[in-house]
Parts: C-alpha cells; sequence; structure tokens
C-alpha cells in the first residue's frame, strides 16, 4: 500500500481553516451588526445607535419596556431591501455549502491518512471539498459586498412605524458581522484552493501505471515495493 498521509499537511490545514471559517460564518450570519445606523433624533432610540442585520433590527431604548429592542426583517417584508434578502438566501446557502466542504474534506483526509484503495472516490472526494469551499466563499463575498456598498451608499430603508427606525439616519457605518464575514470568506476560499490543489489526487492516484517523473511515490511504485514478496527475516526454521 501506497501511504500519503505525509503529502496532504496543507490539506489538513485547509480542512481546519475551513472548519474555523464555516464557524465565522454562522457568526456572522447571527450578528446584528451589519450597519450600523447614527440617529439624530433621541426620543426612541436613545442610545443614538441602530444595529441593522440581516434579520432584524435592534436599538437600545429607555422609552421602552425592554432595554434592548428588536424587530425582525423577513424576506417577504416590502420593505426588505433586495441586497438584504438576498443576503439571507446566500447566506444560509454558503453555511450549506460550507458543511458540506467540512464533511467532503474530512472525508478526504481520513482517505489519504488511513487508505488509499478506492482511488476515484479519493479524487472526487478532493474536488468536491475544493469546490464547496470556494462556492461558499464566493456566495458570502457577494452577500457582504454588496451590503457593504449600501453602507458606504448610505442607503434607505422604509421601515414600518413599528421599527422605530427612520428611512435614512444621519449616517451609517459598516458593522462587525461584514469584517467577520470577509475574513470568513478569505479563509474559505484559501481552504478551496488548497484540497483543488493536492496534486496526488490528480497523478499519483491515477490507475494508470505511473511513469517515472522524479516523485517519491513513483519511485515506491517503480521499485517494486508494491509488489508481493516473501520476506526472507520471516521464515521460519526448517522442520527436521
Amino acid at each position: 500500500m501506497i501511504y500519503l498521509a505525509h503529502t496532504a499537511h496543507w490539506q489538513f490545514l485547509g480542512l481546519t481553516v475551513g472548519a474555523v471559517a464555516w464557524i465565522l460564518t454562522m457568526a456572522a450570519t447571527g450578528l446584528n451588526e451589519w450597519r450600523l445606523w447614527r440617529l439624530d433624533d433621541l426620543s426612541a432610540v436613545t442610545s443614538g445607535v441602530a444595529w441593522v442585520g440581516i434579520w432584524r433590527a435592534c436599538f437600545y431604548s429607555h422609552a421602552f419596556d425592554g432595554i434592548e429592542n428588536c424587530r425582525s426583517i423577513a424576506f417577504s417584508d416590502p420593505f426588505t431591501p433586495v441586497e438584504v434578502a438576498t443576503a439571507q438566501v446566500l447566506m444560509v446557502l454558503a453555511l450549506i455549502f460550507g458543511l458540506v466542504g467540512n464533511v467532503c474534506g474530512a472525508v478526504a483526509m481520513r482517505m489519504v491518512y488511513f487508505s488509499v484503495e478506492d482511488r476515484r472516490n479519493m479524487r472526487l472526494a478532493f474536488v468536491l471539498a475544493g469546490t464547496m469551499y470556494l462556492v461558499a466563499g464566493t456566495l458570502c463575498l457577494v452577500s457582504l459586498a454588496w451590503n457593504m456598498s449600501s453602507v458606504l451608499n448610505n442607503s434607505s430603508i422604509n421601515f414600518p412605524p413599528e421599527f422605530h427606525l427612520p428611512a435614512t439616519p444621519a449616517s451609517q457605518q459598516v458593522g462587525s458581522a461584514i469584517a467577520v464575514g470577509f475574513i470568513a470568506s478569505i479563509l474559505m476560499l484559501v481552504s478551496g484552493l488548497l484540497f483543488l490543489c493536492y496534486r496526488y489526487a490528480w497523478t499519483a492516484l491515477s490507475p494508470e501505471a505511473p511513469k517515472d517523473n522524479g516523485d517519491p511515490i513513483y519511485e515506491h511504485i517503480q521499485n517494486g515495493d508494491n509488489q508481493g514478496k516473501d520476506n526472507p527475516a520471516f521464515h521460519s526454521e526448517e522442520l527436521s
């Protein structure tokens, strides 16, 4: 059997980075601080700052019963901006693709460290893991870039009266959720590239007989180490 564990150290790092990126993507999806709205009118929002995420808008106020007041933003609400509705869909898809990428990456690493018998499935596992990571990172980047563009352009949102928020703030800035999301996207893309660049999934694992190219694995095959031979050290003494 050909052992490939020493060839996949970068891919193991990619799996670790992909898992961290998926956690950060989940955190960015759930955080409210996609947009920080600065308000001049402090009659309702006494803190002067509102946090607008892709799922809800929140602010602190002493004018109501609860200190923290939140209202949900649904995909079907007529006031929901297209970039927010799109982010709701794309971020969930990014989580799904990222999770599939982690599963495929774990399967690929298991094949490298414990078995190389099913070569075709091993190649498929690496390709799927890399592709899923790249798709997840791209979906996350599109959502983040679109919403960040809206923040920089100080785009308005026509909130209904129960939100107690004006359509346009005095100013707004990018929230921490977008920063976390960008970090997650970059890490996800790096993981995808690491898995797709694993050369032994494309060359050394080919079912055809390999040619000599100076690779240690090919030398291992050409030297006949994979041929079944009796080892004289294990021969027992001849029975009389």
